[in-house]
Formats: C-alpha cells, structure tokens, sequence
C-alpha cells in the first residue's frame, strides 16, 4: 500500500492559529517536508516546530530567491520525486504550507504532480486575508461587496483597474513594491482608505495606516487592505494617533 500525501495550511504565523486537523496529522506525522527560502530557515517549520515529533524525517523544499518559474520548477521536481520514494514505501507525507495551501501555497506544485499517483488530501488553513483584517480592526467586506485579491507585484496598469472594479482590496506581497503601490493609491484619492499589515499574528506584527509607513520596502509577508465600498468603516482611531 502507498501512503497518503496531505497538504497542510499553517496559517499566517501564530502557532495556535493551525487547525485541529493540521495539529493532528503533524504531531503524528512520520514525514514532513517543507518549503525554505535558500539559507533561510523555512518559516513553515518555524511556524509548527513545537507540534513536530523528534523522529520525524524532513524534507526541506530549499527554493531560490528568484522571480523566473524555472529554478522553482526543479525545486518541485526533486522533492515531488523524494515524498514519491516515501510514499511507495507505505509512509504518509505531510507537507507544511504557509496560510492556504491552495491560495498562493506551495503546496499546489507538489499536488499536480502528486495527484494522480497517490491519495491527496488539503487540509485549509487561516488564510493572512482575514488574519490582517483581524488585525487592522477593520472589516474586509460586507453584504454585495465586491473583495478582490491583487499580488503587488503586478504593474500599476493592471492594478489599477483592479481596484477601480472592487469595493474591497486586499494587495499581497507587497515588499520592495510598496512605495509603487502607495503612490497609485495615493493618485487614486484611496490612501486614507487604506491600512498596512506586515508579518501578521507574529510578534513582530506592524499594523498601521498605511499613509504612516515611511519605508521603501517591505517584507514579503506584508499586505494592504482598501476599503471603498458603501459601509461606512474607517481606520480605527488609535491607528491614527
């Protein structure tokens, strides 16, 4: 019998934040693999390393830092081929992925190659949408309200109308892009509307209006969220003071 590969959402950061169902399968997991930026200790890891057990073998997913889909792909291959090896030995294969594994995860590379071949089962997790609401103190959307999802590395040609189209905004990865992105809402009359999240439900989480953010880059994990719709929600005072 071949084992079952399980793709695993870990939430934005804060270890609690993972489900019952994740806590479950990692704690008891005989395989885990794990994406980590080259040199960099894999967040992922970081994230569920007090859940993990001592004889667990790894499998670190080591991506370069590269913008190209080329290095990322052999990176996929080889480690689709390593949790092949385990899982036709009969051993479950828990991979760990930040947030969602299917919104942005990682995960989504490994299971197109994997799906096919062996039993695949997502387990969701707590997507930094909502996490970086929560922590903004603002709603993301109400009733008719039109939520779009942007990656800020996108050129401000096609985020612009992106956002002219929406109610509710929520821009990912916004790092080195930020003072771009700033800018266009600024132009676009949004940046009252708009609030700035980075690293969210860490310990070093950042939250504020992002017309305070003085910086000409951000982290990776960092988010905006604009409102524009017909509620009348604000940025809570204490953000502005």
């Amino acid at each position: 019998m071949t084992g079952t590969l399980y793709g695993v959402g870990l939430g934005p950061g804060d270890p609690e934040l993972i489900t019952l169902k994740a806590h479950r399968l990692i704690s008891k997991a005989k395989v885990i693999a794990y994406p980590a930026a080259e040199g960099i200790p894999s967040f992922a890891r970081e994230i569920v390393a007090q859940y993990l057990p001592e004889n667990a073998i790894e499998i670190a997913m080591e991506m370069p830092m590269r913008t190209d889909r080329f290095p990322a792909k052999e990176v996929y291959d080889r480690a689709a081929s390593s949790i092949t090896e385990q899982l036709n030995n009969g051993h479950d294969v828990v991979v760990l992925c930040e947030g969602d594994p299917f919104l942005y995860g990682s995960f989504m590379y490994l299971y197109e190659r994997l799906s096919g071949n062996f039993r695949c089962e997502v387990v969701p997790g707590v997507s930094s949408v909502p996490a970086c609401a929560a922590a903004l103190g603002r709603p993301l959307a109400a009733r008719n309200d039109v939520l779009t999802i942007i990656p800020g590395p996108l050129n401000n040609e096609r985020i612009q109308p992106l956002i002219e189209n929406a109610e509710a905004v929520a821009i990912m990865k916004v790092g080195r892009h930020v003072n771009r992105i700033k800018t266009l809402l600024e132009n676009m009359g949004l940046l009252e509307h708009a609030g700035y999240v980075e690293r969210a439900t860490r310990p070093d989480m950042k939250v504020m209006p992002l017309a305070h953010l003085n910086s000409d880059s951000a982290p990776y994990f960092s988010m905006i969220l604009v409102y524009r719709g017909e509620e009348p929600w604000t940025l809570p005072q204490h953000l502005s003071s």
